[in-house]
């Protein structure tokens, strides 16, 4: 923000660097292979059911962008003179 950018690009560039992490860290293949272990604890719908793995992939990404968000609006709002004051 000090050196010119404006709020949109500040706010899309926060975004986009926390949802990398998100997505890399929910790892489908991942939860795909974790499924063999957790086979034994699940009743009633099968380790693979898509009904079920595509809702909660989606509520973690939901979840991940709203903690994405807070502090992405939170960094644009800053005024360039004050963050170059508390340096």
């Amino acid at each position: 923000m000090a050196l010119g950018a404006e709020r949109e690009p500040a706010l899309r560039l926060v975004l986009r660097q926390g949802m990398r992490l998100a997505v890399v860290g929910l790892g489908l293949a991942g939860a795909w292979a974790a499924t063999r272990v957790l086979r034994s604890l699940l009743f009633g719908i099968t380790a693979t059911d898509p009904l079920t793995f595509a809702p909660v992939t989606l509520l973690i990404g939901a979840v991940a962008f709203t903690a994405c968000w807070f502090p992405a609006r939170r960094a644009a709002r800053v005024d360039p003179m004050e963050a170059l004051r508390y340096e």
